[in-house]
């Protein structure tokens, strides 16, 4: 038995979802919570007003962007608590879209500040969003279940943040790139290489003729769920005797600095699904390798 207390960690933690997730796993988990934040005021900030609340997370800095980040994180865990039993990777960023969407009262362009009542999408070119974003969404998250999976425990839980966006991504990308990312059999290496396409068609202003959709935070998010197939079916293969659950999600629509103001939930709601995957019991059999939302698998 170890001598080790339990420990659960969620990336990108100091706002939003992620603070939110933090928050319901100081109240239900049983073991220490680490919250991790890019800015080190910041993520101390939220510490502190989850500590006003009565509760008692630990503080880590995390650049999912920074590799050295990343394996002094890993380096702390292994020596603070042997490994780690929860991991729940949701730091990601997003450009503001100029993509209109229907919402209930009629259709809204999806860059539009209601606070302010004016249009606020990001004029930055589509290629460097599309490096940009996948730099953060995709690579940096990778690295972080690069570095931190070989240290999940026994019956551990990982949590990928992903977005129905990816589905509806999908769904409008050409048929030959639809049955690569639905492939039960696409190594990591492949979609790495096809996640790097993706940027450098951008570039070359052929993503469209190439087969992908008009959506950056889209693709990146595809490539959060396929990584997450990817990962659990290894984690069958190699450590299948561990019970180990590995799962994508979406959070829903939510109301964050990335979402805006009329999102339909709020982040509580949105920590929901999320927080259900990392608390699910230790004798559970999956889901595994899935993607969820509302706390039911969607079919990829």
């Amino acid at each position: 038995m170890s001598s080790y207390p339990r420990v659960a960690l969620v990336t990108g933690a100091n706002k939003g979802i992620g603070f939110a997730i933090a928050r319901d796993l100081c109240r239900q988990f049983s073991g220490d919570v680490v919250l991790t934040a890019r800015d080190t005021a910041r993520g101390r900030a939220a510490v502190q007003q989850l500590q006003a609340e009565g509760l008692s997370p630990r503080f880590h800095q995390l650049d999912i962007d920074d590799l050295q980040s990343i394996r002094a994180l890993r380096d702390f865990l292994r020596k603070e608590y042997g490994g780690l039993d929860v991991l729940v990777n949701n730091a990601g960023i997003a450009f503001k879209s100029k993509v209109l969407r229907i919402r209930r009262g009629g259709v809204l362009p999806a860059c539009l500040d209601l606070s302010e009542n004016r249009c606020v999408h990001d004029s930055t070119p589509f290629h460097i969003q599309a490096e940009v974003t996948m730099k953060t969404n995709f690579f940096g998250t990778r690295d972080v279940c690069t570095e931190l999976l070989p240290l999940i425990k026994p019956q551990g839980r990982v949590v990928n943040v992903s977005s129905t966006e990816s589905l509806r991504a999908l769904k409008n990308c050409s048929p030959k790139l639809q049955e690569k990312f639905r492939s039960e059999t696409i190594t990591e290496e492949e979609l790495v290489g096809l996640m790097n396409k993706f940027v450098e068609d951008t570039k070359n202003g052929m993503h469209i003729k190439e087969g992908w959709p008009n959506t950056v935070y889209g693709v990146t998010k595809i490539g959060i769920t396929v990584l997450s197939r990817i990962h659990a079916r290894k984690l069958s293969e190699e450590r299948r005797g561990d019970k180990i659950l590995l799962n994508a999600c979406c959070p829903g629509w939510v109301r964050t600095d990335m979402a805006g103001p009329r999102a339909t939930k709020s982040p509580e709601e949105g920590a929901e699904t999320p927080v259900y995957l990392a608390l699910l019991p230790a004798d559970a059999e999956g889901p595994h390798g899935e993607f969820v939302t509302e706390k039911k698998v969607e079919q990829w």
